[in-house]
């Protein structure tokens, strides 16, 4: 039997994670032939290692282990392949396979889009013209990790690419700069009449709920601008979709990330006080195309950990030797 199981963030707020649950049902409707179950990195249970034994106690011959998190960070990079190279040891008549996190992908911008028509925004109204009075900001988590924030600032312009607004800024609510307050202030500074606030967010929870708080204090203090604040990700048909597509990629060996011989990911695990063995045998489901991959290379070729920005583009992250 092959299951795939939902790794979600997990949120102090119960109902952030019952929203999870709600989500992981609409996965099942438009996947019938899997077993699918859920867990979470912390905060909640079932926890990740709970999530995996409850799939082989059901059978499971493979288990597919697809995050519901936006960009490639700490949980993505390390943790949840840390879980996976102990369930291989635990459980090694069972197959498990890794799916990329949502990362950069079209159907997010199209959540956007649709978050922002719904908000009032008349996105047809301006033909090829961009519209010169209005801002969409963008508001993100923030994370430690480059990659994710860099991602991050990326589909804020793959954003602006598509939609006919004069600015698409980008902020963050933590860790990191630019503050979500600087964003504001930002949008009103270029000159926007009206901003529309996109929280990047897949579901509700503290930060949701605060980020809700400071839009209407902001907007009362500023009554000659229009301050709107767009709904998260929640139950867009198209996220489910998107799951769904890497779970595919994951199944056929496309999800090219966190090579098990990867440098950093061995650092951060030493680190962990968690040694595991190299069996060489690559079948860890991301596609090492070629047959001669020396293992006495120092595997960082200068990527610094960004598996996930250009798979968008066709990209097969493939490795290429550098001369020995």
């Amino acid at each position: 039997m092959e299951t795939i199981l939902l790794v979600g963030h997990g949120s102090r707020d119960p109902e952030g994670n019952e929203e999870l649950l709600r989500f992981a049902d609409l996965v099942r409707a438009q996947a019938p032939g899997f077993l699918i179950e859920t867990c979470f990195l912390e905060f909640a249970k079932p926890s990740i290692d709970q999530g995996i034994a409850k799939c082989v106690a059901q059978g499971a011959s493979r288990v597919v282990l697809v995050p519901i998190i936006l960009f490639a960070a700490g949980h993505a990079k390390i943790h949840i392949p840390d879980a996976i190279d102990h369930a291989k040891k635990r459980y090694p008549h069972v197959q498990f396979a890794y799916g990329r996190p949502i990362g950069v992908h079209q159907k997010v911008i199209n959540i956007l889009k649709s978050r922002l028509a719904e908000s009032g925004y008349p996105t047809e109204k301006y033909g090829g013209e961009r519209d010169q009075d209005t801002a969409v900001l963008l508001l993100g988590r923030g994370s430690s990790d480059v990659d994710a924030n860099s991602d991050f600032y990326k589909m804020a312009r793959l954003f602006w690419e598509q939609v006919p607004v004069k600015w698409t800024e980008s902020c963050f609510i933590g860790v990191t700069e630019p503050s979500f307050e600087e964003g504001l202030e930002r949008c009103l500074q270029l000159g926007a009449k009206t901003v529309y606030v996109l929280p990047y967010f897949l579901f509700t929870g503290i930060l949701i709920k605060r980020i809700e708080q400071m839009v209407a204090e902001f907007a009362e203090q500023h009554p000659d601008r229009n301050i709107v604040l767009a709904d998260y990700f929640g139950f867009h048909p198209e996220l489910a979709e998107l799951l769904l597509d890497r779970v595919a990629e994951a199944f056929e060996g496309r999800a090219a990330m966190n090579c098990d011989l990867c440098k950093y990911r061995m650092e951060a695990a030493a680190h962990m006080e968690h040694h595991h063995h190299h069996d060489h045998d690559h079948d860890h489901e991301h596609a090492h195309d070629h047959d001669d991959h020396h293992h006495d290379h120092d595997h960082s070729h200068d990527h610094h950990h960004d598996h996930e920005h250009s798979h968008e583009h066709g990209h097969s992250h493939e490795h290429k030797e550098e001369p020995q």
